[in-house]
């Protein structure tokens, strides 16, 4: 009975995707046109908002660091690159990982922890990285972007995120559904393991790991839901495809790690660290980190995430010893030095932040999150022109934290620069999807800017793109 369900559950999944792909199954359609890379470009930003409007990205600068490491690791034997790849972490239990238009590609915080090996996760995000570099999307979107690109955008959003949107595309697809499209479907996901595993076998990765990965997501349809896992509902698998996948595997050599991944893989246990501490209740995460200090009281790692885990707490004092015993068995870990740097700032310690700090640039000097953190410790010491330097510095590193541009216009303001110091904080509102107040800011710089024709040009620049915004 269970097993008839998921059969019937399945072919109405494979009905909602063929609203979005239906003309692709018409016997009229002989070759297959692509969305221009533009229309791809600009429906990428538009699906991008819808994401940011429903779903919480991971705010965290070694796993935003960590996961484009990889990415951009892992599309180094791409042989075209029709859009700049962007990785980013989902704060969600869900088992899903999915390619977005535009070269963005997502991977839910539920999928990472349930990876043991990176090989696993390398592999998804290779999968994922065959759909863009195929254009499998692009093929499919064309004839339907009569309807809008940003319409479209907010469909894509439904079948990838699930929710609301989902279930009201659910009930019309279910009407026109056709079983023709599911091997369509399987095609696109053959087409797509094939590049997986092409893509794979020159970074040392195993390619196997993507066998091991599906596995793993099948079995979350057991864990007490006994709901299909989203990543099967877009990416469905069975015993065609494992098949196919084994068929690959019995070709493959293992080579020898590069040098790169052989740091990926020695910060993988690092970065599950931090997605524990960051994406699971609490109370779970830190029963997480008490078991493997029963294992072993010195553990480092369980110490940091035991760290992290009450600094979302507010209890910094408890977050500091935990620290500080992580530092002791990795002194020059970055991130575990960054943290408790922003312990001792959050607890009122700013000397003892200042020299950790200080220690992670030596270690890094480009380290952006090290930056901003010892900007904030000068600004709080009123020390105007050292948080400046550490600031102006950062709003040439991009990708730029948009608190960076309210930071300087605070400090600008106070040093009297007045015209940089609206110049900027109408960038921050611009980025703050504000544009009234951007608009505001801007006119106040121009007015006091009369006599700085290169900063009279950028602020021009700024209210045009505002104005073409607006129309």
């Amino acid at each position: 009975m269970k097993r008839k369900y998921r059969s019937y559950l399945h072919r109405v999944v494979c009905g909602c995707l063929s609203i979005l792909f239906l003309w692709a199954s018409s016997p009229l359609v002989k070759e297959v046109s692509a969305l221009s890379i533009e229309d791809e470009r600009k429906m990428g930003e538009e699906f991008m908002a819808q994401v940011l409007a429903q779903l919480q990205l991971v705010d965290d600068p070694f796993v935003n660091e960590y996961i484009n490491e990889l990415g951009q690791y892992l599309i180094a034997p791409l042989e075209t690159k029709s859009f700049p790849f962007h990785f980013y972490v989902i704060k969600d239990n869900t088992l899903n990982a999915f390619a977005a238009p535009g070269g963005h590609i997502f991977v839910f915080s539920g999928l990472i922890e349930a990876m043991d090996k990176l090989d696993e996760l390398a592999a998804v995000i290779c999968h994922e990285i065959g759909h863009i570099s195929a254009r499998h999307l692009a093929q499919r979107l064309e004839q339907s972007k009569a309807i809008g690109l940003a319409t479209l955008a907010g469909i894509l959003a439904g079948m990838f995120l699930g929710g609301e949107i989902a279930g009201a595309v659910m009930t019309g697809a279910i009407a026109a559904g056709m079983q023709a499209q599911l091997n369509y479907s399987r095609e696109d996901e053959r087409q797509a393991d094939q590049l997986s595993y092409k893509y794979m076998v020159p970074t040392g990765f195993n390619p196997g790991g993507m066998i091991q990965a599906l596995n793993k997501i099948e079995k979350g349809s057991w864990l007490g839901t006994g709901k299909i896992p989203a990543y099967l509902l877009t990416h469905p698998t069975g015993p065609e495809r494992m098949s196919n996948l084994e068929a690959m595997l019995s070709e493959y050599r293992p080579r020898s790690m590069t040098r790169e991944a052989d740091l990926l893989e020695s910060r993988f246990p690092a970065f599950k660290t931090v997605i524990t501490a960051k994406c699971l209740d609490p109370r779970d995460a830190e029963g997480v980190f008490k078991k493997e200090l029963e294992k072993d009281p010195a553990a480092p790692l369980a110490h940091f995430g035991l760290g992290m885990v009450y600094m979302e707490q507010s209890r910094y004092d408890r977050a500091i010893d935990e620290l500080k015993q992580s530092v002791e068995g990795k002194p020059d870990f970055t991130p575990i030095l960054r943290t408790l740097a922003e312990a001792y700032q959050m607890n009122g310690q700013d000397k003892e932040a200042e020299a950790l700090l200080e220690k992670v640039l030596r270690l890094d000097h480009g380290d952006k999150a090290a930056l901003f953190l010892l900007g904030i410790t000068y600004e709080s010491a009123g020390r105007n022109r050292d948080a400046l330097r550490f600031f102006e510095k950062l709003s040439y590193l991009p990708p730029v934290r948009n608190d960076v541009f309210y930071h300087l216009g605070l400090l600008y303001g106070r040093e009297k620069r007045l015209a940089l110091a609206h110049y900027n904080f109408g960038l921050y509102f611009k980025g703050q999807g504000q544009p009234q107040k951007a608009g505001f800011h801007f006119r106040k710089a121009r007015e006091l800017a009369a006599g700085d024709p290169v900063l009279q040009k950028k602020i021009q620049k700024e209210m045009e793109v505002l104005e073409r915004k607006e129309t």
